[in-house]
């Protein structure tokens, strides 16, 4: 199981993103798949879980309206669209593959049981 995210950077505030993963190694489809942050000195913080198909999402509350996850299945590849930066939106930005059952709060990070190595993001003027 491999998961290689990309598209993190430096942006102004208000800026925005795309976070792109692509899954190999299994059946991504079959999987609901997350973003996890961990802001410097902070810990892990979920961000958005979307589930196998594409069908359900969730979203912290924080970043609700500003930051939408996706996923194109016939590629492998998980998104997310993060626009309207702010400062405390600088994190490393993980990919994750999610084994638990559908919930609203996703912060038992033992139910994600791959990771990919994180995609820095910095939103700084």
């Amino acid at each position: 199981v491999q998961l290689v995210e990309s598209g993190g950077g430096t942006v102004q505030p208000g800026g925005s993103l795309t976070l792109s993963c692509v899954a190999s190694g299994f059946t991504s489809s079959s999987y609901a798949m997350g973003w996890v942050r961990q802001s410097p000195g902070k810990g892990l913080e979920w961000v958005s879980v979307i589930n196998a198909h594409g069908g359900a999402r969730y979203t912290k509350a924080p970043v609700v309206g500003r930051f939408t996850v996706s996923r194109d299945n016939a590629k492998n590849t998980l998104y997310l669209q993060m626009n309207n930066l702010k400062p405390e939106d600088t994190a490393l930005y993980y990919c994750a593959r999610y084994v638990g059952r559908p919930k609203t709060d996703y912060s038992d990070y033992s139910d994600f049981d791959y990771w990919g190595q994180g995609t820095q993001v910095t939103v700084s003027s």
